[in-house]
């Protein structure tokens, strides 16, 4: 089977392609469970101030706060920043790497 060079191209294309969606819930999810782990933790630690600095993200994300209820709040708002940050991230990837080719 003889391989043009077309159809090299076009693998090479397909293959440097990424997918946005499949990079956006992987980001998505790994901010999430990240975001949900640590509040949990600091919520199993206890102590008089628990997650002090952590509290802080219940500006960006409203109704957050270091509680259970508060971390599944927060892996929701974590999830949707991530999958758009890896949308974003593939899209531009995707465009910078079809530049480079004719």
């Amino acid at each position: 089977m003889d391989v043009t060079q077309d159809d090299q191209r076009e693998l090479e294309n397909a293959l440097l392609r990424l997918n946005g969606r499949a990079w956006g819930i992987s980001i998505g999810l790994v901010l999430a469970f990240g975001l949900f782990i640590a509040t949990n933790l600091l919520v199993l630690k206890g102590g008089v101030d628990p997650g002090r600095h952590l509290r802080l993200i219940g500006v960006f994300f409203p109704g957050y706060s270091v509680s259970f209820i508060g971390s599944v709040i927060g892996f929701v708002y974590a999830f949707v920043v991530g999958y758009g940050l890896g949308r974003m991230l593939g899209s531009v990837y995707n465009r910078l790497s079809s530049r480079g080719t004719p």
